[in-house]
């Protein structure tokens, strides 16, 4: 199964809620890690790649982004 693209500046909608209430992060680091920041408290995690294409229910692109 090949890697999930994604991309620094992506926003990811996770189907698990963070304690703050938001499902949305904004994609800080791409490699076998995922760095993410909660786009609601500002939160910074890091995920395996595995647990977040786990996780992740959809993937937003910046307009003009490809």
């Amino acid at each position: 199964m090949s890697p999930v693209p994604v991309s620094v500046g992506d926003t990811a909608h996770m189907r698990k809620i963070h304690p703050c209430g938001s499902h949305d992060w904004e994609v800080t680091r791409v490699g076998a890690d995922i760095g993410l920041k909660c786009l609601k408290c500002g939160r910074r995690i890091m995920l395996p790649r595995e647990q977040f294409e786990h996780g992740l229910k959809q993937i937003e692109r910046p307009i003009g982004k490809p």
